[in-house]
């Protein structure tokens, strides 16, 4: 769930960080730019798509289930053979017009209605988490940078301190140990206290290094409060490795997520989650590959397409492509 910050530190014309949004009237045609460069990659436009199919899986998931036929928690033991242990009855696990993915051995549940829905809560977990992460990251960071002395201190202290934790071992632990209620909620809340961080110290970096330059001393000395210039000066000059740091989290949450749930402190079932229902394959490897091929493939797809989409945003923000 971490990210790397190698090579982040992003510059813009003069040395600084990017500036996307600054008072020169260039905005419009620097974020027009900057969605033709991206748009011209393949690469991006492929992962784009997949990313915004799954969004809209997850948004449609009621309708396509009410399509579908099978709602993701009932059962159909007609589709499932009894006398071998319930392996789904028909070619690759059951797929049909009937049953659009297969079946789930044992159970007979609708593959396709619970990968739907599974995709809404691995997206509304991801972005929720990502969403937090970004705004705490980017709150404490600025005030670190900005104020330093003490308020940087404790700051500082307090990520050193969650950044030294071997994250997903204390999740697990911590998960463990709160009930089953409001799960989604508290996988948005504990992936966030571990993620901040790592936002946190790049946005404090670079404030630091912007409230020093002139355009800064400049407000300071037209009588701009400290807000002001948190705000209207430094944040949007940060927004590139914002955006760029928020895309790279997103496939790493989605993953933590996935993982929490195979190890049975995720998503709590019968909810469906993709990692519950790749845990849940696992004994039946042999007879029903299709039941992980499928969720494992959405899931694979979902997190390629979200760190090769970070990846060429990092890549036209460091090199200034789409700029006028």
């Amino acid at each position: 769930m971490t990210i790397t910050t190698t090579n982040m530190e992003v510059e813009g014309p003069e040395g600084g960080a990017p500036n996307l949004n600054s008072s020169s009237g260039a905005p419009p045609t620097r974020a027009r730019g900057f969605f033709n460069a991206l748009m011209r990659d393949r690469a991006a436009v492929f992962s784009l798509a997949y990313i915004l199919l799954i969004a809209l899986v997850a948004i449609t998931a009621p309708l396509l289930v009410r399509l579908s036929g099978w709602s993701p928690y009932e059962f159909d033991q007609k589709a499932i053979n009894p006398d071998l242990g319930g392996v789904p009855l028909g070619a690759f696990g059951g797929i049909s017009s009937e049953h659009w993915l297969g079946v789930e051995p044992g159970s007979g549940r609708d593959i396709f209605a619970r990968v739907v829905y599974g995709a809404r809560v691995s997206m509304t977990i991801a972005i929720s988490a990502t969403l937090l992460t970004t705004f705490l990251g980017v709150v404490f960071g600025l005030l670190a940078g900005y104020f330093g002395g003490k308020i940087d201190g404790l700051i500082s202290r307090v990520m050193e301190f969650l950044m030294a934790f071997p994250a997903l071992i204390f999740m697990i632990a911590i998960l463990s140990a709160l009930p089953a209620d409001n799960r989604q909620f508290l996988l948005v809340v504990v992936i966030s206290v571990f993620g901040w961080p790592y936002l946190a110290r790049i946005v404090r970096g670079q404030t630091m290094s912007l409230k020093q330059r002139e355009f800064v001393e400049a407000a300071q000395s037209s009588g701009a409060t400290n807000v002001q210039i948190l705000f209207k000066e430094i944040l949007p000059n940060l927004m590139s490795t914002i955006i760029v740091m928020s895309t790279l989290a997103v496939p790493g949450y989605i993953g933590t997520e996935a993982g929490l749930s195979f190890l049975g402190v995720g998503v709590v079932p019968p909810a469906p989650s993709w990692g519950q229902m790749i845990a849940s394959s696992v004994v039946w490897y042999a007879v029903d590959p299709m039941y992980f091929i499928i969720p494992g493939l959405c899931l694979f797809l979902l997190v390629l397409s979200f760190t090769v989409l970070g990846d060429r945003v990092k890549k036209l923000v460091q090199t200034g492509e789409g700029r006028p």
